[in-house]
């Protein structure tokens, strides 16, 4: 499986103010197997460190002298280091979170050595320990789950992803190339983008084989709730963990969890699950102007969860159902396509930055508005509508365009890509015209590009 990261650790290998690299992402989204892949592609040999397996590893670097630390390694792992040749891998780094503080070190004394660290629940190593983090002397790589045109090549469908990224709003996409397109699209929906589970389908298309390693998955996620016994309930995390797929593209009401607990300690459970990565909360930003983050309200916010064949799966919904499904958008009540949506969009930014992705809401007695995602695109702010169907109205949609002077709007539905100039459909005294780019939801991946080219 490629990932398209890979063109990204390419240019950190080659960059001369390189620093070494820390990849943060939730379990099983397949950083070890980047690094992997990355390695046999690009160096003589990789010396990996597993402080998971090998917490007695760490000991090795008690030094500040990089050169005695490099030589212990070559003595205990039987292993040649060269830099500039051989790159250092050291994963899970968060069971030995002092080694954070020690990556500084390579910077300084010993830049021409390549080195990587990947972990997982980085968020608790980094908030439980009292060190002094390198500012300024690491860098970050933030891993998600394979996005869509991962999972088509992955797949062996490296034609439509060139499809994809070559397509123009004056191209033709034939009938039987669109219901194709959708098919896969439904595959997705059903698979998803961890790893495991994209393996076990692309060798063979047996859906069975991975739902096993989706519920393997989210099993391993409950297991994991043991290691924050001193930090919650587990019984109330666990209470969370269970409810949050149900709520996905819902604004967070507590009650909806458990009315007899406190809101709290609920919220508390929230953000241990966000910093785990597992579930991803979509803030409500006032949608005035670049940069969203400056005006959230981080009190009012969706939970998306971490991958759309996740949530399949957690949600009991049944392959052949969505298999034989006619439209997509409308499956649990337009859940799985709004969490489609949200995944592919808030990793749609620079792999270095910390994945966000915001929404818009007005609540205003008798004239209530909702916008399902807004995005920062050059220096607008882009909304975006998931519609049920072909059709379905725009309301919300209109009122943000209205208030807020937007020149462009992005909806996705199932129906065929148009371009079209419109006049907002609501009561206000200036009406600017603005572009409503209509596409369907697998050309998610490219709607940086289009909203340019409809400019």
């Amino acid at each position: 499986m490629k990932r398209r990261h890979l063109e990204y650790l390419t240019d950190w290998k080659d960059r001369s103010n390189r620093k070494p690299l820390i990849i943060r992402g939730a379990r099983q989204v397949g950083k070890t197997y980047l690094v992997r892949d990355f390695a046999e592609r690009h160096f003589d040999n990789m010396v990996e460190l597993n402080l998971e397996l090998n917490p007695e590893k760490a000991d090795l670097f008690t030094s500040r002298d990089v050169d005695e630390i490099l030589q212990l390694l070559e003595l205990d792992l039987g292993v040649s280091v060269k830099p500039g040749r051989t790159l250092l891998f050291i994963d899970e780094i968060q069971r030995a979170p002092e080694l954070i503080n020690f990556l500084r070190y390579f910077h300084e004394k010993k830049p021409e050595l390549h080195v990587i660290a990947a972990g997982s629940l980085l968020e608790f190593a980094l908030s439980d320990h009292d060190f002094t983090m390198p500012v300024g002397r690491v860098e970050y790589l933030f891993l998600g789950p394979l996005d869509f045109s991962e999972f088509l090549e992955a797949l062996g469908e490296r034609r439509f992803v060139d499809f994809l990224k070559s397509y123009e709003f004056d191209n033709r996409i034939p009938a039987s190339i669109h219901q194709a397109l959708l098919n896969s699209l439904k595959r997705y929906f059903i698979i998803g983008g961890m790893p495991a589970a994209v393996r076990e389908f692309a060798n063979g298309e047996k859906y069975k084989l991975a739902h096993m390693e989706q519920q393997s998955i989210l099993q391993t996620y409950q297991d994991d709730f043991a290691k924050y016994r001193d930090k919650l309930n587990i019984r109330r995390l666990q209470l969370v963990y269970g409810r949050i797929p149900k709520l996905v593209g819902k604004k967070m009401k507590y009650v909806n969890i458990d009315r007899g607990e406190r809101a709290k300690d609920l919220a508390d459970c929230i953000e241990m699950l966000q910093m785990a990565r597992v579930l991803y909360c979509v803030k409500h930003a006032a949608g005035n102007g670049i940069p969203l983050e400056t005006e959230t309200d981080r009190k009012s916010f969706k939970p998306l969860f971490l991958d759309v064949g996740l949530l399949s799966a957690a949600l009991g919904l049944n392959p052949v159902d969505i298999k034989l499904a006619d439209d997509l958008l409308p499956l649990f009540n337009g859940v799985i396509a709004e969490q489609f949506a949200g995944q592919q969009l808030l990793y749609r930014g620079a792999e270095y930055e910390n994945p966000e992705l915001h929404y818009w809401r007005r609540e205003k007695r008798g004239a209530a508005a909702e916008v399902d995602y807004l995005i920062a695109y050059g220096n607008k702010v882009v909304p975006i509508e998931i519609k049920s169907g072909k059709t379905g109205t725009l309301k919300s949609l209109h009122v943000f365009v209205s208030e807020k002077g937007s020149k462009v709007a992005v909806r996705f539905n199932s129906d065929l890509p148009s371009n079209i100039s419109l006049l907002p459909s609501v009561n206000v005294e200036t009406r600017v015209p603005f572009n409503l780019i209509s596409l369907p939801l697998y050309l998610i991946g490219e709607v940086g590009r289009l909203i340019d080219q409809s400019s």
